[in-house]
């Protein structure tokens, strides 16, 4: 997300209207409107600053789509979702597994249940380890290799009817 001081904010808001007067600088005025609203559709995440990708769960039930934020270092896998305390009904994070390997997550210092969902190397759910107990440090583990995790919020993948098998793509 791109962060402005207040003033400076504020000054660009306040000079728009005599710019756009001008013939001249209508063109520029444009630009910097169109500038502005790219920035405001960031595809960043404003806590985790995470890029936010789109998911996708085919199952019985339909299309369920999320916008997930990427833990692709190592560092954000290690952090996760921990210590945040809110997660849209339709946001998550995805763990992508490079090479795909078994895996095992816990809920330390995690404070929201969460469902893990553990997606085979054929892009299908293999597993769900449903509603997770907060600050817990038992594992859960994928039931084979997982090309990728998905955590959303706990209760949501029963909610939309998400299962072993459904289709997930990112």
């Amino acid at each position: 997300m791109i962060r402005a001081p207040l003033c400076f904010a504020l000054s660009c808001f306040a000079a728009l209207p005599l710019v756009a007067c001008s013939p001249q600088a209508q063109p520029q005025a444009e630009a910097s409107a169109k500038t502005m609203q790219a920035a405001m559709q960031s595809s960043t995440h404003p806590v985790s600053g995470l890029e936010v990708i789109p998911v996708t769960v085919r199952s019985d039930d339909g299309v369920h789509r999320f916008r997930a934020e990427v833990a692709a270092s190592p560092e954000a896998q290690n952090r996760g979702l921990m210590f945040r305390t809110e997660l849209g009904p339709d946001e998550g994070m995805i763990f992508p597994s490079d090479p795909p390997q078994a895996r095992s997550f816990w809920m330390k210092n995690t404070p929201l249940p969460l469902d893990i969902i553990f997606i085979g190397t054929d892009g299908r759910i293999l597993n769900i380890a449903a509603m997770t107990t907060p600050y817990s440090l038992d594992s859960v583990v994928s039931a084979g290799v997982a090309s990728a995790v998905l955590e959303l919020n706990g209760g949501r993948a029963e909610e939309l009817g998400i299962e072993a098998g459904d289709q997930v793509e990112w």
